[in-house]
């Protein structure tokens, strides 16, 4: 029997997709109507044109019918002024008692094995056009893949690119003054792309870049995170000198290609980590490392030895190498992104297995 009491408990179940919390625990549910085997009841979004609104409507609709309701009708509406408020002073004040666990955890960490923390991980190059975005983007995918929980700033903010190759084309909902990041592949993700137009170019020097980051890093609602990963501009500016010095425990990939000047700029990446900020070097990866011809044989259009040389010189491993190439997605394929290699990619297993390298390393 339908009553207001089952479908309350039924949909404790169902979650608003970008917050993570249950509709029932945010009072999103309101005016449960039931006549027989028919149901209506309100939604009250947290914002007008949520974005995932049709989602949140199937996911409320399945969790009626499964007791047994044969017509659900839902009708949307948003939270007021004063309700949004409430909710986004909540999400602020769980953010920074995340922010004060994170940090108490990460000072007893060193005695206390096993303890769960976000780790911070910046992906630098010395120069673009490396790939660095994409071994970011693809890194973080097959972390999800892994069961972990992760997210990824672009703070690449003059050459932002990870929302494109993710195949992201909505924006971030704003609650109040709250940034939700969008969450695509099971990653949630911030970047500058979100907010300009037109792919403007972005002209900001100095204190207003550092002032941005420092928005994506603390007034975005990440949630509980195991890895925050972090696509750095290429370089050692202004904006990387900034990510080492407001997170300190921050540890870096390098990413280079097998071209002996690649390798060689690169060096200077890893030396601003080493010697001026004490950043631990996870290790480097070579991109763009061979090309597979069509009858299977590896050209290597770029020279070799790269990324050897530049993992030798830091003393840290080679943790992949990546051969030329595109994941071949299909266009209309509801999951296409340009950039995104599936699992049963040959490709995507080589990052599969470099996510499997970096939680070996973070954990020990």
């Amino acid at each position: 029997m339908l009553t207001t009491e089952s479908i309350m408990e039924a949909l404790r179940e169902v979650k608003d997709p970008e917050l993570n919390k249950s509709l029932v625990s945010l009072n999103m549910i309101r005016n449960i109507q039931i006549q027989g085997n028919d149901v209506s009841l309100d939604v009250i979004l947290t914002i007008r044109g949520c974005p995932l609104k049709i989602k949140i409507q199937e996911d409320v609709e399945n969790a009626i019918r499964q007791l047994g309701a044969e017509r659900v009708t839902v009708t949307f509406g948003a939270m007021t002024d004063e309700e949004r408020a409430a909710l986004s002073a909540s999400l602020r004040a769980e953010q920074h008692a995340s922010r004060e666990n994170a940090t108490t955890q990460g000072r007893e960490a060193s005695s206390t094995p096993g303890i769960p923390q976000t780790n911070y991980i910046a992906i630098a190059s010395g120069k673009g056009g490396v790939g660095k975005s994409t071994v970011t983007v693809n890194l973080a995918v097959a972390l999800a893949r892994a069961g972990k929980k992760v997210g990824i700033i672009d703070a690449d903010i003059y050459g932002f690119s990870v929302p494109d190759m993710m195949g992201i084309e909505q924006r971030p909902t704003v609650i109040d003054e709250v940034i939700l990041p969008v969450e695509r592949y099971g990653v949630k993700v911030i970047s500058m792309g979100f907010f300009v137009e037109d792919n403007a170019p972005v002209v900001w020097r100095g204190p207003i870049l550092g002032k941005m980051l420092r928005n994506f890093l603390h007034e975005v609602h990440w949630g509980e995170l195991d890895y925050l990963l972090l696509d750095l501009p290429p370089g050692t500016g202004d904006i990387a000198l900034d990510v080492h010095q407001m997170i300190p425990q921050s540890k870096e990939i390098i990413v280079t290609t097998p071209h002996a000047t690649a390798a060689f700029v690169a060096a200077r990446a890893g030396a601003m980590a080493l010697s001026t900020t004490k950043h631990e070097i996870l290790g480097v990866v070579e991109n763009m490392s061979w090309y597979t011809d069509r009858n299977g044989d590896k050209e290597y259009v770029f020279g070799r030895g790269g990324g050897e040389k530049l993992a030798e010189s830091l003393n840290v491993e080679l943790l992949c190498q990546i051969p030329l190439g595109a994941p071949g997605n299909v266009l209309e394929d509801p999951e296409y992104s340009p950039s995104v290699y599936p699992t049963h990619h040959p490709t995507g297993k080589l990052y599969d297995e470099l996510a499997r390298k970096v939680t070996q390393a973070v954990t020990t």
